[in-house]
This record gives structure tokens, sequence and C-alpha cells, in this order.
């Protein structure tokens, strides 16, 4: 098999790829990556331990095999792009956490991504530095697959058998991820010294170096043309303007987001506050910050955001700038 590793129920299919992912108990992450749109297949198993002879459940929860509980996820990526399927998965586990996800402790349930081929291990890494960037410590493993061996048939689509069984990723994050409306593998982060060139330095400080512009003096806080806002390092749309409503704060304020899965959400104790800030998926640019309980929002959503972050893309101009599907679906 082509990088030597040892699986020996995958068949590599034409136009079908290949992404070994461990988060945790295999049954919840299983159910997420058979809902995302473009997967082929999603098989459980046991990854990147002492390779040789196939495991046992009951061997890998002793914690002395260096098993993974995984998940083998072939899909086409004219459908889903490898960055979608990555970002969905940090979207679900605590890379913060070592031998551990949620409840569950032990050294099966380390997280990692584990890649097939070259192509593959340079997306991950790149993700992985960028969901590194987010979390004071990260202790998700990204290395090659050696191995990976099939669970045992009653571990396969075992929460489909069982609805009420035990999952540690909520029901409702599978549902909100399998809606996702935009592809982050279209809109990938430039290097570091790219995005420099590019920005300004106002547009620097506020998304890299998490400032804050003045209120009432910045580009959109009180612009209501038709169109949508999107990042302005990497150009994905995070905000439509049927969304945004007047605010007294000075800054743009939306209800809601294009796509809540292009949006991370991070707490936030910095001034001696306790907020949560939201940054862009594919960019890590920071926005700003949501806030609940606003009077004058009409769901009570306030996404405080800096101008300085966006980009506005005319409703005229959205096809042409590669929005033409989203300009079809938003309005």
């Amino acid at each position: 098999m082509a990088g030597g590793w040892i699986d020996n129920s995958y068949e590599q299919k034409p136009g079908v790829a290949v992404i070994y992912l461990a988060g945790g108990c295999f049954w919840g992450l299983q159910k997420l990556m058979q809902a995302m749109p473009g997967v082929v297949s999603a098989v459980s198993g046991y990854a990147n331990g002492d390779c040789g002879e196939a495991p046992t459940y009951q061997l890998v929860c002793t914690g002395t095999t260096g098993f993974r509980e995984a998940v083998r996820v072939e899909y086409d990526p004219e459908k889903i792009s490898l960055d979608a399927l990555l970002f969905a998965f940090f979207r679900v586990i605590r890379p913060e956490q070592k031998d551990a996800q949620g409840p569950d402790r032990g050294t099966q349930y380390q997280s990692g991504i584990y890649y097939a081929d070259e192509a593959s291990g340079r997306t991950v890494r790149r993700i992985a530095d960028i969901e590194r960037e987010r979390h004071s410590r990260f202790f998700t493993e990204v290395e090659p697959i050696r191995c990976f061996y099939d669970a045992e048939d009653y571990h396969q689509g075992y929460l489909d058998r069982n609805p009420g069984g035990y999952c540690h990723i909520p029901h409702e994050l599978i549902r909100s991820l399998k809606r996702t409306v935009t592809d982050p593998g279209d809109y990938k982060r430039p290097d570091n010294a790219r995005i420099a060139d590019l920005l300004t330095e106002d547009q620097y400080r506020v998304t890299q170096q998490d400032a804050t512009e003045p209120p009432f003096r910045n580009a959109f806080w009180n612009r209501f043309d038709r169109g949508i806002y999107v990042d302005i390092v990497t150009g994905e749309p995070l905000f439509a303007s049927g969304d945004k409503y007047e605010s007294a704060c000075g800054w743009p304020s939306f209800s809601a987001a294009i796509d809540d899965n292009a949006i991370v959400y991070l707490e936030d104790h910095s001034h001696s506050m306790e907020r949560t800030e939201v940054r862009s998926r594919a960019g890590n640019s920071h926005l700003g910050h949501i806030f609940q309980g606003d009077r004058e929002s009409p769901n009570g959503t306030r996404y405080c955001i800096n101008s300085a972050a966006l980009r506005f893309v005319p409703y005229e101009e959205m096809e042409a700038q590669g929005y033409g599907d989203l300009k079809r679906r938003l309005f």
C-alpha cells in the first residue's frame, strides 16, 4: 500500500481520499463524519498503536497498547475539502486535553490526525498550526498513519442503532456541522509575511494582534448597503447585510453569521472581563466579540465586529467575485 501503512480493510478508490481522525470515543466521531456532505464512508477502529496483530476493544481499553480510538474517513475532494473535515474535527474536540476527550480518560482517547500521503500531511500541518494559535496548550497528535484496524462490528454505526447511546459530541453540534454553508478549503490563510503585506496597519493590529478600533470611527458601523462581509485576510464569507442592524455601540453589529461553522468562539478574560471572542475559521482573524441579551438586536444576539477585520462585497459584485452561490442563497 502507498505510504507503507497497514489497513487490511481499506481499498483505494479513484477520486476518493482518506484521512484518519482520533477524537475521543469513536462512536460520536463516526456519527459526525458520516453526516458530513462528501464523506463516502467512516469506519471506527484503532490507529497507530503497537502495529502487528489486530487488537481487541478490551485490550485497547487497558491503555497499554498505544492505540487511539479513531475513524477512517474516506471522502470525495470534489465535494468537501480536507480543510473542512479538519475544521469540523477541531470544532468537536479539545486539543488542550492530553489522553482524554470530554469525560473519557485514557491513552486510547488521545486526539490525533494521521495522514496517508504527504499532500494530506501538508494540509494537516497547516490547519493544526492555525488551531494551535487558538489554544494555550495543544496535544493533538499529527503523524503519518502507521496502522489501522477496524473495530468490532458492534462499534460500527453504533449511534445509528442506538440513538440514545453515549456520545460526547452534542447532537445539535453534529447537525450544525452537517449544515455547513461554505467550504474553508476555498479560503486558505496566507503565510504571516504575506498577511503583513496585504493588510493596512490598523487591519493588522485588529486581526493579528487582537486590537479594537475606535467606535463610530470605522468604515462599516453605519453602513447598510446590500451585500456580504468577508474576512479581510482570506475572503471567507462571514456576515450578510440582511443580518446587520443599527446599534448604539459604534461598531458593525450583526444578529447572525452566514455560517455559524465559519466562526470560532473562544473564552476571553482580558481587561478583567468575561467575554466570548469571535475569530474567523480559516483565517484565524480576530473579529470582535459576541454578546447575548442585546435589546437592539432582533434576536438578542449581537456580533460586535471590527470594521478593520472585514471586506464588504456589494450585492452587484458578488457573482464576479466568486460568491454567486451565496448571492442566490441569501438574497
